[in-house]
């Protein structure tokens, strides 16, 4: 039989989420997460798709990521769908952090993970967890083709005028300081199908996509390679999050050191945790922001102003970037499922060939669609995003061509 299928994992300091997929047809198998691993109440929820069978969980302790991925082989295996299994072409890895030096998906061996794990300073909470996750599946399955997709790779088309700071260059260089970008499979899985949404290939569209989750992002995407993003060196520049601050002056952080005697720690912790709408108005849930609104909550209606204007300021930068726009596409949790931002991001830029069909915005759907007026001069879509079928096509394009017949022992 030929092995078709691969599994994705995104292993997370506590976590591993994971799905295997079918390549033939990019059908999912099975999905599942392992949560709170290291702990007494460590947690496994598996889902069989391909049987239809019911969701298992499983609580109890997991000590370590070890553990947690023969969890996961055995809750596979029930389903005859186990790590061990021939038909398992490669297993795909979710890496946040590449540098300047992994454009493309890569297949692990000792150099990349020695250059991962040199990037941990500029990605001290990501990198030592995808690296944890990888060099246990590869004590599982050390004959199989492992591979890194690196949430940065599509952000490396950026050009120098874009990706420097500026700041003194040899101090950049010698401290890797530049703008990476994240979201990355998100951004070209999400700007490639707006194009196939619009009948067109990707290298004759330019768009903008807004990727709105609890962590958001911006890029502008010129004929399928990115010119600019709004996340920095770290995921906290650019937009208003959930609970980071996005754009702030730098010298917030001096005025709270000198004067609020605050440490780099506590500086650190307010800006990514305490910040964002969390810090606004105290919740980081857009349904329950538009709830308190609904009621007249000031505070809430603050926080979502301040959100609104902020992604506007992108959507502005991003369109004199690009020259011409042909789409906007808004995609994640916030851009998929929440109307109003999606109605007031480009309420006012007519100007621009932007609006929004209030009926066609209101609906609900897992497709991707448009939701701007019939011949609107710039298409407006909602395009659900699919980071691990993502991570699953550049994996299988990578290793799936030689992949040799796999026989069952």
């Amino acid at each position: 039989m030929t092995a078709t299928r691969v599994l994705v994992l995104n292993s997370g300091s506590s976590s591993v989420k994971y799905q295997l997929l079918d390549m033939r047809d990019s059908s999912r198998l099975a999905v599942g997460l392992v949560e709170r691993i290291g702990e007494e109440t460590s947690r496994l929820k598996h889902t069989p798709l391909a049987s239809g069978a019911e969701t298992r969980e499983w609580t109890g302790p997991i000590a370590d990521h070890d553990a947690a991925l023969k969890a996961v082989s055995a809750e596979l295996a029930k389903d005859g769908l186990g790590i061990d299994s021939p038909e398992l072409a490669a297993i795909g890895h979710r890496v946040v952090h590449g540098g300047k030096k992994f454009t493309e998906p890569t297949v692990i061996d000792d150099a990349v993970l020695a250059e991962i794990e040199r990037l941990i300073p500029v990605a001290p909470l990501h990198n030592p967890a995808n690296l944890t996750g990888i060099r246990t599946a590869m004590g599982l399955r050390p004959d199989l083709p492992q591979v890194a997709v690196f949430d940065t790779a599509f952000h490396t088309t950026m050009p120098e005028s874009a990706a420097r700071y500026a700041i003194d260059v040899e101090t950049a260089d010698r401290h890797r300081i530049r703008r990476y970008g994240f979201h990355g499979t998100s951004h070209a899985y999400v700007s490639r199908a707006t194009a196939k949404l619009l009948g067109k290939a990707p290298e004759d569209v330019n768009v903008i996509v807004l990727h709105l989750g609890n962590g958001a992002s911006a890029s502008a995407v010129r004929g399928g390679k990115c010119v600019d993003t709004s996340m920095g060196l770290t995921p906290l520049e650019g937009l208003v999050m959930g609970t980071r601050s996005g754009d702030t002056d730098p010298a917030v952080i001096f005025h709270l050191a000198r004067v609020g005697e605050m440490s780099i720690a506590e500086i650190d912790t307010l800006l990514n945790k305490k910040s964002g709408l969390i810090g606004l108005c105290g919740d980081n849930d857009m349904r329950e922001i538009r709830r308190r609104i609904d009621e007249g909550d000031e505070r809430a209606q603050l926080a979502f102003d301040i959100y609104i204007h902020r992604l506007k300021k992108y959507i502005g930068a991003y369109y004199a970037v690009l020259g011409r726009v042909d789409a906007i596409a808004f995609t994640a949790g916030v851009g998929e499922n929440a109307a109003p931002v999606r109605e007031a991001a480009v309420a006012g830029l007519d100007q621009l060939g932007l609006a929004v069909d209030a009926g066609l915005n209101a609906v609900r759907g897992d497709e991707p669609r448009l939701i701007s007026p019939p011949g609107a001069r710039v298409a407006v879509a909602v395009v659900p995003t699919d980071e691990e079928l993502e991570i699953a096509t550049q994996t299988y394009a990578l290793v799936g061509e030689n992949t040799v017949e796999a026989t069952a022992e």
